[in-house]
């Protein structure tokens, strides 16, 4: 008998091991002629030369099921075990699998647009109203991008300007400070990617989120780069985040002009920047509508009765 390590590097042991290790269980039942004990993200196997290299085999094969679809189903398990492909999902429009396995697909048709347009174009301007989606389509788009190792880094920013009231000296460390800013991504990212992943990657700053000012004398390679809520940054904040660009990096810039939270004697930069780099090669520009709201149904309400009366100031 001999005995094997193999480290699970890719996946949370959490989603691999199932609720109860009945994932492992499995696995165990399958291979009645091994021994095998599971610890953190370490799998410890004894036994037969030749079973021992079937079962790394299908190990490899299941952590990159797991890590691809977020979920590892028993059913997956013992296709994968007796040589099977496991079924894929229906729906070919699906940009990545979300925390626990759901599948996250456009839901409007300038949803399905934005993806199309992100695929050929390096820097993508996503216009449209709140709840349209195009904040989170934009990170969907970077975790694909950063799970198919297509890119290195994910960067979220934000311009931290108060929404209407003034939130004054906010108690803590820099992090405490920014973080109410950009909780909206923090969101979106807990959708999409399991806990400790996530703080995995926000540790090794594989995935970096900070306030628009942070960004300057930066370059940033190998990366989707996301600017949020682009409508309330001045023209000198959009030029100085778009001339960020570096070598083998996307930019997604989204923002809402009827929801402009800059003092009235200032000009939003990135209703400047679309006049100026409209029809620019390279630069491609979605704009969203009412018709792809996809929270509750009162949203669409609200953004109508307002365009009525001629308020164009919200929430986003």
């Amino acid at each position: 008998m001999i005995e094997k390590l193999i480290v699970l590097e890719e996946v949370d042991p959490v989603v691999f091991y199932g609720v109860n290790n009945a994932n492992m269980q499995l696995i165990k039942a399958l291979y009645p002629k091994l021994r095998i004990v599971a610890r953190g993200n370490v799998i410890k196997v004894l036994g037969d030369e030749e079973e021992m290299c079937a079962f790394a085999e299908n190990v490899v094969k299941l952590e990159k099921y797991a890590a691809e679809h977020n979920a590892l189903k028993e059913e997956v398990i013992i296709d994968i075990v007796k040589g099977d492909i496991p079924p894929e999902e229906q729906n070919g429009n699906i940009i990545v699998f979300g925390a626990g396995g759901k599948p996250i697909i456009p839901r409007s048709e300038n949803q399905l647009k934005l993806v199309e347009t992100f695929a050929t174009h390096d820097l993508v301007f996503a216009i449209g109203p709140a709840g349209s989606g195009k904040t989170y389509t934009a990170i969907a788009l970077a975790v694909r991008a950063l799970k198919n190792k297509e890119k290195k880094k994910i960067i979220l920013c934000r311009p931290a300007v108060e929404a209407g009231e003034k939130l004054g000296f906010l108690p803590g460390d820099m992090k405490d400070k920014i973080d109410p800013y950009l909780q909206p991504l923090y969101d979106a990212l807990q959708d999409m990617l399991p806990a400790a992943k996530l703080k995995e990657y926000m540790e090794l700053n594989v995935i970096q989120i900070a306030p628009l000012a942070f960004m300057r004398g930066r370059t940033l390679n190998d990366a989707v780069v996301i600017l949020d809520e682009a409508q309330n940054t001045t023209t000198q904040q959009i030029k100085m985040f778009l001339t960020r660009m570096g070598m083998n990096t996307k930019m997604i810039v989204t923002g809402d002009i009827t929801q402009i939270d800059l003092p009235s004697t200032q000009r939003s930069g990135l209703v400047q920047a679309l006049r100026i780099l409209r029809g620019v090669k390279g630069i491609g520009v979605v704009e969203l509508n009412k018709k792809d709201i996809v929270r509750h149904k009162l949203v669409t309400r609200i953004v109508e009765a307002y365009e009525k009366e001629g308020g164009d100031k919200g929430t986003s």
